[in-house]
């Protein structure tokens, strides 16, 4: 177990995520499939060819599940009872076929629960593109979690 209980979680603190992630065609295809998302923009080279983008996007919801999952050994691997929401999800630049993700999250909030045995911990994460000299943002959005708290772990 690597992830933080909720006593050291800071606001205002800054976690880099040292793992990346270059999208393949069949990542973005195989969850395409499992989620029955079949838009052509994804997955129809001659139909994306045709748009402002000029080749087929990688599936946004893939992109912001990944990035969920390239934090969590950082932040809530073994010490989370539930994720409680993702909120203000934005892509503001489209991940395509190639691309390496970086992740980085900001805990903007937390609090004890009611009982005092929990709390939950705000984190806006942002997503970036890292085979851009930019590392332009490609996806950004608020997690919450219910995290466990150190002496009720067990």
């Amino acid at each position: 177990m690597t992830g933080r209980y909720y006593e050291e979680f800071e606001v205002g603190e800054t976690i880099e995520h040292d793992k990346r992630r270059t999208v393949s065609e069949s990542d973005n295809q195989a969850f395409c499939d499992m989620t029955m998302n079949q838009q052509p923009l994804h997955l129809d080279a001659e139909f994306a060819a045709d748009t402002q983008f000029g080749e087929r996007l990688v599936n946004g919801l893939y992109t912001m599940s990944l990035a969920v999952g390239l934090t969590i050994p950082d932040t809530t691997d073994g010490t989370i009872v539930a994720n409680l929401s993702y909120d203000n999800v934005e892509h503001p630049n489209p991940v395509f076929h190639g691309d390496t993700i970086r992740v980085q999250s900001t805990v903007t909030d937390k609090r004890e629960t009611s009982d005092g045995e929990r709390g939950i911990v705000t984190m806006h994460v942002e997503v970036f593109k890292v085979n851009d000299q930019e590392e332009p943002v490609v996806c950004e959005f608020d997690r919450t979690a219910l995290s466990l708290k150190r002496e009720h772990a067990e």
